[in-house]
Formats: structure tokens, sequence, C-alpha cells
């Protein structure tokens, strides 16, 4: 497990341009990404896990939890072992009467049962290598400079323009006393 990495599941996003999700995964100790797209039924099940959501009745992945209980298997872990052609490779390793199975599958899914089951999850430090995104320092610095921008003090030199133009707006002294209401 040397060639493994750790990872948690940062988040999970939307993408603007085509509403497909990203699900991104932060290695543990560091600031290297991974992003993954997966479709829209694993991510709404891998959000509802997260937030411990109760839901009435069991979801796929609960369903599949529920059949490695059965069975009396247990999920040691679930790892995202390769990427090939821009397709990344999951892979659920549990236990069972003393034997260790590897269980090929999708990440998506894999990441739907680690959150259900509370496993770590592993990444390749191949595909870490390959498809991992370190925040540059700069763009860092840029995303404090915009939430600055975004919450200006009250007193701001930038909201002087509104007040002028609030300053300079001519309201008809009849329609304010009418209720805004045209004489005519």
């Amino acid at each position: 497990m040397t060639d493994m990495v750790e990872v948690v599941i940062d988040s999970i996003r939307v993408s603007l341009m085509s509403q497909q999700r990203i699900v991104i995964l932060r290695e543990i100790d560091n600031e290297r990404y991974l992003p993954i797209w997966i479709g829209t039924p694993e991510a709404d099940s891998i959000t509802i896990a997260l937030q411990e959501v109760e839901v009435a009745r069991p979801l796929t992945h609960d369903l599949v939890k529920n059949i490695f209980n059965s069975f009396d298997a247990r999920i040691l872990r679930v790892e995202v072992v390769a990427l090939r052609d821009d397709t990344f490779y999951g892979n659920i390793v549990a236990e069972v009467d003393g034997r260790t199975l590897n269980i090929d599958s999708r990440p998506s899914d894999a990441l739907a049962l680690a959150v259900r089951s509370h496993v770590p999850i592993l990444v390749s430090r191949s595909v870490m290598d390959m498809a991992g995104i370190i925040p540059e320092e700069d763009m860092q610095e840029e995303g404090e400079e915009l939430t600055e921008l975004e919450a200006p003090e009250a007193g701001s030199e930038r909201l002087s323009v509104f007040e002028d133009f609030l300053e300079n707006l001519e309201i008809d002294q009849d329609e304010e006393e009418d209720g805004g209401e045209d004489k005519e």
C-alpha cells in the first residue's frame, strides 16, 4: 500500500457549463487535489451520506452496503487504482471469511460506499501524479483579493458611486404623496 495516497472527499462541485458533477478528493496532509467527473445520482448519493440525511428507503449504495453486511463481509477501504484513456478505475477492498477480495468498481460507487462504511479512501500515487492538482500560491492570493472585493466596507469609496446616484435622483413630489399613482 506504499504506492497509495490517502485522501478525503473535499467537496462535490457542479459545473456551471454542463451541470455535471465533480468530486474533489484532497490528499491528507497535502494541498494536492484530484477532481473526478461523476454522475448526478452518485453525486447525490455521496452528498446524502456525507450530510447524514435520513432517507425513507435504502438508496442503491445503502443496499450494496446492506448486502455486504448480510454476507458478513467487511469493507476495508476503497481505492482509485488507475487512469486510462481519461477514465478512472476504482476498487473496493473487502474481507469475507478471512479472505481479502478486490471488487472492480467505478470510483464514484466506491466513494459512495466509503462514506457509508466510514473506511479510508486511497488513490494510486501514479494517478495522483498524473491527474492531481496543486493550487498555485498566486491563485490563492487572487482568491483572497476577490473575497475582499465581494464584501467592501460600508465607508468604502467603491460605494460612493451609488451614493452620488441616489443623491441626484429626482423623485416627483406629487408621486411620492399619492403613492406613485399617475394624475391625469
